[in-house]
């Protein structure tokens, strides 16, 4: 069946294109550090913020906030549908709430009726650290539990004329959350928020992420994604961008491929292949970049590559398809260099 689609600011969640989320760790009603921090995720890619709105001052803030950045401002909310419908007021492009904290149908009923009058769309959000106690008692911690949470609210906020809703049930198990949300997905066409919640540091957010994230976006399952890292949020939103890749969900950047190296390798392929990457990263263009190890099958297992090198003790090749540029070892990432900045401006 068709999917729902939601406005979000001038982001359409459900049209097909994956939007990039990541939230602030920045007390809200500090402005300046608020905007300075997300104006740093807006040149990393985000596309839409999130932020904790703790009381009245963060809710304040929203609209000096909203006033100077370029992406859709979303206000997370717990236990406070007057918090809610004061961020409404103050400018916020969606809410999050937390079915099992905000409270029951009088206080969902108001900020149906507030964010209605400002047109603005809510995400239902249940996670396993705040199931409704009778479906716990029902289900345990569980797909069924976090699904059933999440939509006795959704009926709820329907049955008070809000239909702009997007919906995700998030869990730290990477195998829970895969089922939550493809129960979740067979049973509303809702707009999803994916992502695994409470991921950890850099390094294993990223892996349980990749594999939570990615098996979901190649069911065909999710329409915007935030990874959840405990380390600064611009990392989020480059290893959202990662995943969306390695699913051939984005197109439009520079893939850089680099082999893992052997004894063969004579020269600072590593080294390289981090340049590489970090120079290319957020250029808005088509193209595959390869950085490999050695000469002896380096050429032609990139040889899709737009440009490439392969290295040797004393020299390295530099190569794009059939055409071959020997250049001496100690000048190789150099020319290299020259030769990318060239396929860069093409």
């Amino acid at each position: 069946m068709p999917k729902k689609q939601v406005k979000v600011g001038n982001i359409t969640l459900g049209g097909g294109k994956i939007a990039v989320q990541s939230m602030t760790t920045e007390k809200t009603g500090d402005v300046e550090r608020s905007v300075a921090q997300i104006l740093r995720l807006e040149k990393a890619g985000c596309d839409i913020v999130r932020v904790a709105v703790l009381d009245e001052e963060d809710a304040r803030a929203l609209s000096a906030i909203r006033e100077r950045i370029h992406i859709p401002l979303v206000a997370d909310i717990h236990f406070s549908a007057k918090l809610a419908v004061l961020a409404a007021e103050n400018g916020a492009d969606k809410l999050r709430v937390n079915p099992g904290n905000i409270g029951g149908e009088r206080e969902l009923a108001l900020v149906a009726d507030c964010v209605k009058a400002h047109h603005i769309p809510v995400r239902v959000g249940a996670n396993t650290g705040s199931i409704e106690p009778h479906f716990l008692a029902r289900y345990g911690r569980s797909a069924e539990a976090l699904v059933s949470s999440a939509l006795e609210n959704v009926t709820i906020f329907e049955k008070h004329g809000l239909c702009d809703l997007v919906i995700s049930v998030k869990a730290s198990s990477v195998p829970l959350t895969v089922e939550a949300y493809e129960l979740l997905a067979r049973r509303t066409d809702y707009p999803l928020h994916v992502g695994v919640t409470e991921a950890g540091i850099e390094r294993t957010g990223i892996v349980k992420s990749s594999v939570g994230i990615g098996s979901l976006l190649l069911r065909g399952i999710g329409d915007t994604i935030r990874v959840s890292l405990t380390s600064d949020p611009v990392k989020e939103v480059y290893a959202a961008h990662e995943i969306l890749r390695a699913c051939e969900l984005e197109k439009d950047y520079v893939e850089v491929v680099s082999c893992p190296t052997c004894g063969r390798c004579r020269y600072d392929c590593m080294g390289l292949a981090e340049k590489v990457n970090e120079r290319v990263r957020g250029v808005k263009k088509r193209g595959k970049v390869a950085v490999m190890g050695c000469v002896v099958n380096g050429p032609g297992e990139a040889k899709d590559a737009d440009l490439g090198i392969a290295g040797g003790e004393k020299y390295c090749v530099i190569f794009r398809g059939d055409e071959m540029e020997r250049v001496p070892a100690e000048c190789a990432e150099e020319v290299f260099f020259r030769r990318l900045e060239e396929f860069l401006r093409s």
